[in-house]
């Protein structure tokens, strides 16, 4: 007997563009049969009308500090993405880590999670460890070969790769980030970065990056392309990376829906010339927390709070959305959400990424077909990662699903209320249970850990 099945619902087909009306049967966390199911089932989902897609696979997000928790659930971040459809996310972006690999997985693997993870180890994360604080100094060779032993035992305990924050620390030069990459030459280790500098420094930026991957031979994922050139560079850019694509490197990118980025204010993102680089005014930025939350910002509150509060997290709307829009259209690019909370406050990428895409930009205004995108948050960060049982709805696959209703499937999220549920997300099924029914989540410690030793990198074309 089969443990569920879901009839008459629309199952996307990457290879051809369409959707298909077939039944899925699932047992012992993996589908067993695609098409006509005959055998019974404990449980049965009608989904007729609605489209049945694998599980929503967010390669660039940032995890909870799991010794804070919130509300109640140390998984604040991870509830967020389990309601709007991810079950597979790759913390460890941007340069950070929240705890350690080590300690992130144990606790993972004792406890459980609302969503399987996969992690970088963070090259700004082990500069910390090492002692050099200061974001504006170059690590000096004693400490680059402490980060390289401590990047080496991370990705022995299952890191997927490296990740980078060029801007977060202006003093990490390119010969810093190569070097660290060093033992790692030859390997099938992944590298994804956050850009040097943005806005019209972007396509120097996008360069810096493509020559990491010409130096060291490691495959390359630039981060949050919108946040990067979406200021009108974003051609030109796309065009660098097809390039370099063209070349043989191994270069792609990811990208978030929206025309606002969100990041800490004491950053170096927010240091002196800015405002003049973006041609923004200082009330582009939106405070998130207490006790100027919801407030804009002139240049004495940006000021004093970037002195008073350097860790608030706030939203800088300096973007183009027709730029996004052109990112997340090009072939080579991967929909994530770049989501973080903290308390419950930040920017709604962290609930809404998904369903925006599919809802805003598939439904509404048509930029690309519902398969289209499926496979922009499902197969293609899936073959970047090597998740062999997981991107398709096929026999032997993994049991991560999620059934949604088209017509209705939106974001709920706004930056007032940043962490609501998005609307048309019937069922979330992770590792073949039902974990969300019409946005209640009935189970939040269904997910794992997935190490690196677990990937199978050519397996999943």
């Amino acid at each position: 007997m089969l443990d569920l099945k879901i009839v008459n619902g629309r199952i996307p087909v990457f290879e051809t563009g369409e959707l298909k009306v077939s039944d899925i049967g699932i047992k012992d966390g993996r589908i067993v049969c695609v098409g006509a199911c005959e055998e019974s089932a404990r449980e049965v989902i009608d989904a007729g009308g609605k489209v049945v897609a694998p599980g929503f696979i967010d390669i660039h997000m940032h995890e909870e500090v799991l010794a804070d928790g919130a509300n109640g659930d140390e998984y604040d971040i991870a509830n967020r993405m389990l309601l709007m459809g991810a079950t597979t996310c790759v913390a460890g972006n941007c340069g950070n880590n929240r705890q350690s690999v080590d300690e992130f997985f144990s606790h993972i693997d004792k406890n459980g999670s609302p969503v399987n993870y996969l992690s970088f180890i963070g090259h700004n994360f082990l500069r910390r460890s090492v002692g050099n604080d200061d974001p504006y100094r170059r690590s000096t060779e004693q400490e680059i070969k402490k980060m390289q032993d401590l990047a080496i035992k991370a990705v022995d305990k299952g890191a997927i790769g490296l990740s980078f924050g060029l801007e977060y620390c202006p003093g990490i030069d390119f010969e810093e980030a190569v070097e660290l990459c060093e033992p790692f030459k030859g390997t099938d280790i992944i590298l994804s970065a956050h850009y040097r500098k943005d806005a019209e420094y972007a396509i120097t930026s996008v360069k810096e990056l493509i020559d990491m991957t010409r130096v060291t031979g490691v495959p390359m994922i630039i981060s949050h392309l919108g946040s990067c050139t979406a200021y009108g560079m974003m051609k030109e850019s796309l065009e660098v990376i097809q390039g370099a694509i063209d070349e043989g490197l191994d270069v792609c990118a990811d990208c978030y829906p929206y025309d606002a980025f969100s990041t800490f204010i004491g950053s170096a993102v927010f240091d002196e010339g800015c405002f003049e680089l973006w041609n923004k005014s200082y009330d582009a930025i939106l405070l998130t927390e207490e006790p100027y939350r919801g407030m804009r910002c002139d240049e004495e509150l940006f000021r004093r709070v970037r002195k008073e509060y350097p860790e608030m997290l706030v939203v800088a709307f300096v973007m183009n959305e027709d730029e996004v829009i052109e990112a997340i259209k090009a072939p080579f690019v991967m929909v994530a959400s770049d989501g973080l909370y903290r308390k419950g406050q930040g920017h709604p990428r962290g609930a809404g990424t998904f369903p925006r895409v599919l809802g805003r930009f598939v439904r509404d205004m048509g930029e690309l077909t519902l398969v289209e995108a499926l496979k922009k948050m499902t197969l293609m960060p899936a073959a970047r990662l090597g998740l062999k049982g997981k991107g398709r709805i096929a026999e032997g696959a993994d049991a991560d699903i999620v059934v949604f209703d088209p017509e209705v499937i939106i974001d709920g999220a706004t930056f007032e209320s940043p962490v609501e549920a998005p609307k048309g997300i019937d069922y979330v099924i992770l590792n073949g249970k039902i974990a969300v029914k019409d946005n209640v989540i009935l189970r939040n410690r269904l997910g794992k850990v997935i190490r690196r030793q677990e990937l199978v990198k050519e397996g999943n074309e």
